[in-house]
Order: structure tokens, then C-alpha cells, then sequence
């Protein structure tokens, strides 16, 4: 098996995230955009990206996130975010739709809860491309989960995953970019419960 940065992703076009930040209802800080385009030069250097973004609760994580996933959408790409609990995939899921519903991107929640009705179609339109974006919880996982093109895998609070619930979603796509985000990385956790 080849490693991670030996594999190669899709072709990257340099999205200009200009449309995207005109759309946003505040500014973003000096720290948001400079972590927007550090990780937008790993999306285009041909090679799968894994980063973590880290910072307090508040801080815009979800707005770094909601701007990678316009800029893979733009690529033609789907984008899938998975949070450890129901309540957690919901604020994100109205987070993101806010955002990211007036450039005319498809968003969609996948829980537990939803109904085996709507979880059907959602399957389907995840699998032919008509949802963009997917926010759920475990139930990513599911086998009946199929993407028609997954370029981008978010993980939230990435430590409440096992080391092989997070690589399942990203084996859901071919080599798709790897995004975590977490307010309490588990390094800085340890310090802080010894401090």
C-alpha cells in the first residue's frame, strides 16, 4: 500500500475564494484567511492533504471549513463533514447551510434520527452528486453511503473517533484532502489536565 503523500488526488484548479468571502455576511480575521490559504495551497499541490486546524471554541474553525468546501464544490468535487454527536452535526449543518445555500450549493444532514425514508434519497443523491455537501455523524459510516466524487473529509473533534472510523469515510473517496478540526486536540488536552 503506497503511502498518503505518494498518492495523487484530482486535478486542482486555483479557485479564487474571492465570490466566497463577498458572500459571507461578516469579515473574516487576519488568522481565517491565512489558514484558508495555507490550506489552499495543499489542495493544489497534487498530493492529498491532512491538516488539523486547532483553536478554542468560537474561534471560526466552521467558517475555514465552509470555505474548503466551497472551494473543492467549485472543483466539481463533493465534500463530507462527521461530528462525534446528533446535536454537534446539526449546528454545523445549519452553520454551513447559512453559508454556504446562497452560492447554490446542495447541503445535507445524515444522523441517527433521520427517517429510513429520507436517508434512502439522501443516499441517492449523495451517490449521483446532487448533495455537495453531507454533515452527519456515525451514520457516514454506513455501508449504504456512496459518493459519487469526495474531495474533501472533515472530521470534528477528531479524538472522539476510533483511528478506523476516521480513515472509513476517507476511504470513501479516491484520495480525497483530510481536514480535522478540534478545540481540544488530545496533546493539549494531556497538558492541561497535568497543568
Amino acid at each position: 500500500r503506497r503511502r498518503r503523500d505518494e498518492l495523487s488526488c484530482a486535478p486542482w484548479a486555483d479557485t479564487d475564494l474571492g465570490d466566497f468571502y463577498a458572500a459571507l455576511p461578516f469579515d473574516l480575521t487576519g488568522a481565517q484567511r491565512r489558514a484558508i490559504g495555507e490550506i489552499a495551497a495543499d489542495l493544489r499541490s497534487g498530493r492529498p492533504m491532512n491538516r488539523l486546524v486547532q483553536g478554542d471554541v468560537g474561534s471560526g474553525k466552521t467558517a475555514v471549513a465552509a470555505a474548503l468546501c466551497w472551494s473543492v464544490i467549485q472543483n466539481g468535487m463533493q465534500a463530507a463533514l462527521m461530528a462525534p454527536t446528533e446535536i454537534l452535526a446539526t449546528q454545523h449543518y445549519h452553520s454551513l447551510k447559512e453559508l454556504l445555500e446562497p452560492a447554490h450549493i446542495a447541503v445535507a444532514l445524515l444522523t441517527g434520527s433521520v427517517k429510513p425514508g429520507e436517508k434512502k434519497k439522501l443516499y441517492s443523491a449523495l451517490e449521483d452528486g446532487r448533495i455537495q455537501l453531507v454533515i452527519g455523524t456515525h451514520a457516514l459510516l454506513s455501508e449504504k453511503v456512496a459518493f459519487r466524487n469526495l474531495g474533501l473529509v472533515i472530521t470534528d473533534e477528531q479524538h472522539r473517533f476510533g483511528v478506523g472510523q476516521r480513515s472509513a469515510l476517507a476511504q470513501k473517496g479516491a484520495s480525497p484532502h483530510l481536514l480535522v478540526m478540534s478545540a481540544t486536540p488530545i496533546p493539549r488536552t494531556l497538558a492541561l489536565m497535568v497543568y
